[in-house]
């Protein structure tokens, strides 16, 4: 029998074919880095480049959570309003006592612990909700998810009449801080979850089950994964993150108003879907949530360095989007 020989150069095609479509969105970030360093040097520059990840910590953390969510092959139109109530909730517990609009008069100064857990637990209290109605009732994510959006800003609204809170504790407000008066206190937070969100995807039953869902949910039932507990702890996890997210906007800003973070939840799934995480299910990567939420924040950073209009960066950042996942559909129609 013959063996088959590839034509010269077949292979080295394929293995650089196959590095492209592997590393394609890091291949794009450098890209866009060596170009927005020619054009505009400044960009190169310590206290931008540690600029581009502050900006990208808070959309980068809800993205972590919503890349176990789009793996199980679902969606939370949610993390915004919940940012915004677990949020205002948060920053009226952890007012000053000299504060002007104070929440809670009678209540005296609470520990920032107190404030970053509740903003936590409420988080992940509305993530809850939203997987146990996916999971009981069988309703699409899409659907679950957006009642929950439209129910934590509403609340969000009734909580505060309106109103911005504001008046924080140092302690609370110092999380817009530097370590060392170089790295930014919400860069390292969000590193830290990138490295617990990694374990939980990668090392974890978790992790393993939230790509069998997405896979094949039918398939995941078949070999013993408890899908409805799954589904509630991704969408828990989801909404904590959330949480988190709210306490590094509290600090960052320095007060919470009941309309902040619209539209956060639209940037966390592009930078998830830009990374590769396949709507399809049972494809993504923490690594590639990372670098999509990059893409996103190095191209705003450039945009505005360059003078661009801020309605035009929406527009780019919206054909960004559709290109993913354009190259996301042909990538799984090829799998298929």
């Amino acid at each position: 029998m013959k063996s088959m020989v590839l034509p010269k150069g077949t292979m080295e095609h394929i293995n650089i074919g196959q590095t492209a479509k592997k590393y394609g969105i890091v291949i794009v970030l450098v890209i866009m880095i060596i170009l927005l360093s020619i054009v505009q040097p400044a960009f190169l520059s310590a206290t931008n480049i540690f600029n581009v990840l502050t900006q990208s910590a808070i959309f980068g953390i809800m993205a972590l959570g919503m890349t176990f969510v789009i793996i199980s092959k679902g969606i939370d139109l949610s993390v915004g309003s919940v940012l915004a109530f677990s949020g205002v909730i948060a920053a009226s517990l952890g007012q000053t006592a000299t504060a002007t609009e104070k929440y809670f008069p009678s209540l005296p100064v609470m520990p920032v612990i107190v404030p970053i857990l509740t903003a936590l637990i409420i988080g992940g209290i509305c993530g809850g909700i939203s997987g146990l109605l996916i999971a009981k009732t069988r309703i699409p994510a899409f659907i679950a998810t957006l009642g929950m959006m439209t129910v934590a800003r509403g609340f969000a609204l009734i909580y505060t009449g309106g109103r911005p809170v504001s008046n924080m504790i140092p302690s609370l407000t110092a999380l817009s801080g530097k370590v060392f008066n170089v790295i930014p206190i919400p860069v390292i937070i969000y590193f830290i979850m990138i490295v617990i969100s990694y374990i939980l995807l990668n090392k974890t039953r978790f992790g393993k089950n939230t790509y069998a869902i997405g896979g094949n949910i039918t398939a995941a039932e078949v070999s013993g994964v408890n899908v409805p507990k799954n589904l509630v702890m991704i969408y828990t996890y989801c909404g904590l993150l959330a949480g988190l997210a709210a306490v590094v906007f509290a600090g960052r800003v320095g007060s919470v108003h009941p309309g902040a973070a619209d539209g956060y939840e639209l940037t966390a799934i592009a930078a998830t879907t830009i990374g590769g995480t396949s709507h399809s299910g049972g494809i993504g990567t923490i690594g590639g949530a990372f670098v999509g939420a990059l893409v996103l924040s190095v191209m705003r950073n450039g945009l505005t360095l360059l003078g661009v209009n801020a309605y035009w960066q929406k527009v780019v950042e919206g054909l960004i989007i559709v290109g993913a996942v354009i190259i996301d559909m042909r990538k799984n129609a090829k799998r298929d």
